[in-house]
């Protein structure tokens, strides 16, 4: 029986046959080189349907088994980690670089993040979003890790999620000074998820102990 394929970023569709494929777009931008690349791949192998995906992803539907390793090589892109326990793609708004309202680089710091953890296998799945001001586009209070720009700095929220038990996000920590300083702090808890000791979403870690306890482990005060 046919089954999804990590190593191939592949996941098996509902036909039971074909598979659905996303290379991965750091923060969803992409070149038009890279377009072309995805589209002409696409018509050479009958991809029977390309979607843009709420992981700021271009998921291609309908792909055969065979298929699989020739348009990997073809795309020369890294699979998106749209499977498995792991890091998925970091959502991230436009921010400074193009938004009139935003007040935070997301761009800058979303890249960071993308770049040192997408795809680290961890004890479950983690999803994480930038967002430049506080309107919020990258969903950060839904997110296992969000992070959300303010005129005071970096406001860093953990335990969100979607699906089917939706959670917001607690607020771990407020006006956080910079990039550097929001990456230490993620560091911090991406460290103490690793080694608990139960496999399970962030959320379900912080509903167990409280935000209090789970501030105290990562930054070492309460308040």
């Amino acid at each position: 029986m046919k089954k999804d394929s990590i190593a191939k970023g592949a996941i098996l569709q509902r036909d039971r046959e074909t598979y659905a494929i996303a290379p991965h777009i750091p923060g969803g931008i992409t070149t038009t080189d890279a377009l072309r690349k995805i589209c002409d791949v696409a018509d050479k192998y009958g991809v029977k349907e390309l979607k843009l995906t709420s992981a700021q992803r271009i998921a291609l539907f309908g792909v055969r088994e065979e298929d699989l390793d020739s348009i990997w090589s073809e795309l020369d892109q890294q699979p998106g980690a749209a499977i498995g326990l792991c890091v998925r793609s970091i959502r991230i708004c436009p921010g400074t670089t193009w938004c009139k309202r935003g007040v935070q680089d997301s761009v800058s710091l979303g890249l960071k993040i993308d770049a040192i953890y997408h795809a680290m296998q961890l004890p479950n799945k983690m999803k994480m979003g930038v967002s430049g001001c506080m309107v919020s586009c990258a969903e950060t209070a839904v997110k296992d890790i969000g992070v959300m720009g303010t005129p005071k700095g970096w406001r860093i929220m953990v335990g969100g999620n979607a699906g089917a038990r939706p959670r917001l996000g607690d607020l771990l920590v407020d006006n956080v000074p910079g990039e550097e300083a929001v990456l230490a702090i993620i560091a911090r808890i991406i460290e103490l998820y690793r080694n608990w000791p139960q496999e399970q979403r962030l959320g379900r870690i912080v509903e167990e102990i409280g935000i209090e306890r789970f501030r105290l482990e990562v930054l070492g005060t309460a308040g």
